[in-house]
């Protein structure tokens, strides 16, 4: 499997309303994309408090890496994208990605 993991930096304007808008819309990409197995995302709460300014994330699983650049090119998926970039702190700069293989 493939776990993506996504760390935001929201502008500070942006609310928790729209931040849970954004987030919401994981579901219409899960309907669209078979190999998205599962999602989450949230607000850190981490007790290290390492965040640097990234305070929001979500991590989806896949079944393969195939799975992941079917996510990759859904127009619903860039769709989320394109405004997850316009929200955060230095629009692109303000978002990190990380995937990686691992026996789920």
């Amino acid at each position: 499997m493939i776990r993506h993991i996504v760390l935001i930096n929201f502008k500070p304007e942006t609310s928790d309303e729209r931040v849970a808008e954004i987030f919401s819309l994981l579901e219409t990409v899960k309907s669209q994309v078979p190999q998205m197995l599962r999602y989450s995302s949230g607000h850190s709460e981490s007790p290290e408090m390492m965040e640097r300014g990234f305070m929001h994330g979500m991590v989806i699983d896949f079944t393969d890496w195939d799975g992941l650049q079917a996510y990759a090119d859904n127009g619903a998926h860039k769709a989320l994208g394109a405004q997850l970039v316009d929200c955060a702190v230095g629009g692109i700069d303000g978002i990190l990605v990380f995937d990686y293989q691992f026996d789920g």
